[in-house]
């Protein structure tokens, strides 16, 4: 289970040193994709697999799940931290989540999100308000 915020910061190559309490969990392989409200998510190797039979199970009849998984895997990359902890964050990857230096790793249960600093803040700004009527939701 990932969990907390951390602020590291983007390298001149576009490398993330990952939070050391998230890389045991990293070691065998890692993916990425791109996330809802414009971050990057980093799944293991085993949650992206269990997340991908779950999308398979949706039907290809449908439009949306189509534009979907066109998306979601066309933007999937896979990478392994390197002794130091460190993956590079594809451009593509970086640009739609508009990512630069300053950067907010969070942990969300089995995924991580990456998020620019100032996206993360105004993302808090929005949803701290009714954080405690979220829980009400099914």
């Amino acid at each position: 289970m990932f969990l907390g915020t951390h602020n590291p910061k983007l390298d001149e190559k576009g490398r993330l040193i990952l939070p050391a309490k998230f890389r045991d969990e990293l070691t065998d392989g890692l993916v990425m994709t791109k996330g809802q409200e414009r971050c990057v998510v980093i799944w293991t190797a085993a949650a992206f697999n269990d997340y991908v039979a779950k999308l398979r199970e949706r039907s290809l009849n449908n439009e949306k799940v189509r534009a979907f998984t066109r998306v979601f895997f066309s933007s999937a990359f896979d990478d392994v931290a390197d002794k130091q902890g460190r993956v590079t964050i594809p451009v593509p990857l970086r640009q739609w989540a508009g990512l630069d230096r300053e950067l907010v790793v969070i942990g969300r249960d089995e995924s991580i999100e990456i998020w620019d600093s100032a996206a993360w803040e105004h993302y808090l700004a929005m949803q701290e308000p009714s954080f405690a009527s979220l829980d009400e939701l099914p």
